[in-house]
Protein backbone atom coordinates (compact mmCIF):
# COMPACT_ATOMS: atom_id res chain seq x y z
CA UNK A 1 0.00 0.00 0.00
CA UNK A 2 2.64 2.18 0.52
CA UNK A 3 4.01 2.15 -2.70
CA UNK A 4 0.89 2.95 -4.18
CA UNK A 5 1.21 6.39 -2.30
CA UNK A 6 4.47 6.79 -3.75
CA UNK A 7 3.47 5.87 -6.95
CA UNK A 8 0.65 8.04 -7.30
CA UNK A 9 3.15 11.41 -8.01
CA UNK A 10 4.95 9.05 -10.78
CA UNK A 11 5.12 10.66 -13.86
CA UNK A 12 5.10 8.58 -16.98
CA UNK A 13 5.04 9.39 -20.39
CA UNK A 14 4.53 7.40 -23.63
CA UNK A 15 5.80 9.01 -26.35
CA UNK A 16 4.62 7.46 -30.15
CA UNK A 17 4.95 8.19 -33.63
CA UNK A 18 1.74 8.15 -35.57
CA UNK A 19 -2.03 8.20 -34.16
CA UNK A 20 -4.04 5.27 -32.64
CA UNK A 21 -6.68 5.07 -35.29
CA UNK A 22 -8.26 1.11 -34.99
CA UNK A 23 -11.37 1.19 -32.37
CA UNK A 24 -9.81 -2.55 -30.56
CA UNK A 25 -6.61 -1.20 -30.00
CA UNK A 26 -7.86 2.45 -28.66
CA UNK A 27 -10.16 0.47 -26.41
CA UNK A 28 -7.23 -1.56 -25.28
CA UNK A 29 -5.20 1.37 -24.81
CA UNK A 30 -8.26 2.82 -22.80
CA UNK A 31 -8.08 0.01 -20.59
CA UNK A 32 -4.72 -0.05 -19.62
CA UNK A 33 -4.88 4.12 -18.97
CA UNK A 34 -7.43 3.78 -16.65
CA UNK A 35 -5.68 0.80 -14.97
CA UNK A 36 -2.47 2.67 -15.02
CA UNK A 37 -4.20 5.53 -13.02
CA UNK A 38 -4.57 3.74 -9.99
CA UNK A 39 -0.37 3.86 -9.81
CA UNK A 40 0.91 6.76 -11.86
CA UNK A 41 0.10 9.99 -13.54
CA UNK A 42 0.42 8.97 -17.63
CA UNK A 43 0.57 11.62 -20.60
CA UNK A 44 0.05 10.72 -24.00
CA UNK A 45 2.50 12.19 -26.89
CA UNK A 46 1.53 11.41 -30.55
CA UNK A 47 3.53 12.71 -32.99
CA UNK A 48 2.25 13.16 -36.36
CA UNK A 49 3.65 9.96 -39.15
CA UNK A 50 5.50 11.70 -41.95
CA UNK A 51 4.82 10.50 -45.31
CA UNK A 52 6.45 7.86 -46.58
CA UNK A 53 6.88 7.00 -49.86
CA UNK A 54 5.90 3.72 -51.28
CA UNK A 55 9.80 2.68 -52.32
CA UNK A 56 12.09 4.87 -49.66
CA UNK A 57 15.60 5.37 -50.53
CA UNK A 58 17.99 4.92 -47.43
CA UNK A 59 18.43 8.61 -47.17
CA UNK A 60 15.36 9.55 -46.85
CA UNK A 61 14.75 6.76 -44.03
CA UNK A 62 17.16 8.76 -42.11
CA UNK A 63 15.98 12.16 -43.02
CA UNK A 64 12.61 10.89 -41.91
CA UNK A 65 14.12 9.55 -38.89
CA UNK A 66 15.62 12.54 -38.00
CA UNK A 67 12.71 14.66 -38.56
CA UNK A 68 10.99 12.13 -35.92
CA UNK A 69 13.83 12.12 -33.95
CA UNK A 70 13.93 15.79 -33.64
CA UNK A 71 10.19 16.06 -32.98
CA UNK A 72 10.63 13.69 -30.10
CA UNK A 73 13.12 15.74 -28.61
CA UNK A 74 11.16 18.89 -28.43
CA UNK A 75 8.82 16.67 -26.10
CA UNK A 76 12.05 15.46 -24.21
CA UNK A 77 12.33 17.66 -20.52
CA UNK A 78 15.78 17.89 -18.84
CA UNK A 79 15.78 15.42 -16.03
CA UNK A 80 13.74 12.93 -17.88
CA UNK A 81 14.57 9.33 -17.86
CA UNK A 82 13.96 8.25 -21.10
CA UNK A 83 13.41 4.41 -22.63
CA UNK A 84 14.03 4.02 -26.17
CA UNK A 85 11.61 0.87 -27.35
CA UNK A 86 14.32 -0.57 -30.08
CA UNK A 87 14.35 -4.30 -31.15
CA UNK A 88 18.37 -4.69 -29.98
CA UNK A 89 17.89 -3.35 -26.92
CA UNK A 90 17.33 -5.30 -23.76
CA UNK A 91 15.21 -7.79 -22.64
CA UNK A 92 13.45 -7.89 -19.68
CA UNK A 93 10.77 -10.12 -17.98
CA UNK A 94 7.84 -8.46 -16.27
CA UNK A 95 9.25 -8.87 -12.53
CA UNK A 96 12.88 -6.70 -13.63
CA UNK A 97 10.60 -4.40 -15.44
CA UNK A 98 9.27 -4.08 -12.16
CA UNK A 99 12.33 -3.24 -10.10
CA UNK A 100 13.55 -1.26 -12.42
CA UNK A 101 10.62 1.07 -12.06
CA UNK A 102 10.89 0.55 -8.40
CA UNK A 103 14.40 1.58 -8.23
CA UNK A 104 13.88 4.58 -10.34
CA UNK A 105 11.27 5.59 -8.22
CA UNK A 106 13.49 5.48 -5.18
CA UNK A 107 16.48 7.68 -6.85
CA UNK A 108 14.20 10.04 -7.53
CA UNK A 109 13.62 10.29 -10.86
CA UNK A 110 10.67 12.80 -11.48
CA UNK A 111 9.44 11.02 -14.85
CA UNK A 112 9.97 8.26 -17.15
CA UNK A 113 9.02 8.85 -21.12
CA UNK A 114 9.04 5.76 -23.45
CA UNK A 115 9.50 6.26 -27.07
CA UNK A 116 8.34 4.29 -29.73
CA UNK A 117 9.17 5.69 -33.21
CA UNK A 118 8.07 5.63 -36.60
CA UNK A 119 8.27 2.86 -39.12
CA UNK A 120 11.76 3.16 -39.81
CA UNK A 121 12.48 3.02 -36.12
CA UNK A 122 14.26 5.56 -34.03
CA UNK A 123 17.26 7.81 -35.14
CA UNK A 124 21.07 7.39 -33.49
CA UNK A 125 20.77 10.84 -31.82
CA UNK A 126 17.40 10.05 -29.76
CA UNK A 127 19.03 6.40 -29.01
CA UNK A 128 22.13 7.94 -27.70
CA UNK A 129 20.08 10.35 -25.96
CA UNK A 130 17.83 7.62 -23.94
CA UNK A 131 18.94 5.84 -20.74
CA UNK A 132 18.25 2.68 -21.46
CA UNK A 133 17.10 0.50 -24.79
CA UNK A 134 14.21 -2.02 -24.30
CA UNK A 135 12.82 -4.53 -26.33
CA UNK A 136 9.82 -6.22 -26.36
CA UNK A 137 11.09 -9.41 -28.52
CA UNK A 138 13.33 -9.68 -31.58
CA UNK A 139 10.18 -9.82 -33.71
CA UNK A 140 8.77 -6.74 -35.44
CA UNK A 141 5.20 -5.77 -34.42
CA UNK A 142 2.82 -3.09 -35.45
CA UNK A 143 3.43 -0.13 -33.77
CA UNK A 144 -0.56 0.37 -32.75
CA UNK A 145 0.64 -3.40 -31.31
CA UNK A 146 3.85 -2.22 -29.55
CA UNK A 147 1.73 0.61 -27.92
CA UNK A 148 -0.67 -1.48 -25.94
CA UNK A 149 2.19 -4.11 -25.47
CA UNK A 150 4.69 -1.03 -23.72
CA UNK A 151 0.70 0.48 -21.73
CA UNK A 152 0.19 -3.11 -20.39
CA UNK A 153 3.85 -3.95 -19.39
CA UNK A 154 4.08 -0.94 -17.21
CA UNK A 155 0.93 -1.42 -15.62
CA UNK A 156 2.16 -5.15 -14.92
CA UNK A 157 5.48 -3.86 -13.50
CA UNK A 158 3.70 -1.07 -11.00
CA UNK A 159 1.14 -3.60 -10.26
CA UNK A 160 4.18 -6.23 -9.07
CA UNK A 161 5.52 -3.47 -7.29
CA UNK A 162 2.82 -3.24 -5.21
CA UNK A 163 1.83 -6.55 -4.43
CA UNK A 164 -0.92 -7.27 -6.65
CA UNK A 165 -1.50 -11.15 -8.54
CA UNK A 166 -2.08 -9.60 -12.18
CA UNK A 167 1.33 -11.07 -13.40
CA UNK A 168 0.73 -14.82 -11.77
Amino acid sequence: AAFLKESAAMQLCLITVGKLKEPGFRALRDEYVKRLSRFCRLEEVELPDLPEPAAPSEALEKQVMQREGEAILQRIKPGDYVVAMTIPGKQWDSAALSRHLSDLKCRGVGRMVFVIGGSFGLHPSLKAEAWAQLSMSPMTFPHHLARVMVLEQIYRALNIAAGGKYHK
